[in-house]
């Protein structure tokens, strides 16, 4: 699924305009961009949650070499979804019921 896909469903749900679907969409995301950049955490309840996580420096091999090489430290965004969503996808996907 694209982003042009989710502006057509989501405008298609709600009965705005694409234009006006499209403004909101990418507020959100600037808005999630944003908060990401200033080291915030963004959480939506039932969803997941955003956040940056650090990933300290290490020392790698090339593979074609076998030379160690330095990988500095660097922050990476990420994406938890949550327990509930887990379990939804996984119950979806797989067909099971929490009785099985």
């Amino acid at each position: 699924m694209t982003k042009a896909d989710i502006i057509e469903r989501i405008s298609s749900g709600t009965g705005l305009t694409k234009l006006e679907t499209e403004a909101v969409v990418n507020g959100f995301i600037s808005i999630v961009k944003d908060s990401l950049l200033d080291g915030e955490r963004v959480d939506l309840r039932g969803f997941g949650s955003f956040g940056v996580q650090h990933r300290a420096a290490r020392t790698a091999r090339n593979p074609r070499t076998n030379q160690p090489v330095h990988v500095p430290a660097t922050y990476v965004p990420f994406f938890k979804p949550s327990r509930e969503f887990r379990k939804n996808v996984d119950r979806s996907i797989t067909g099971r019921t929490d009785a099985e």
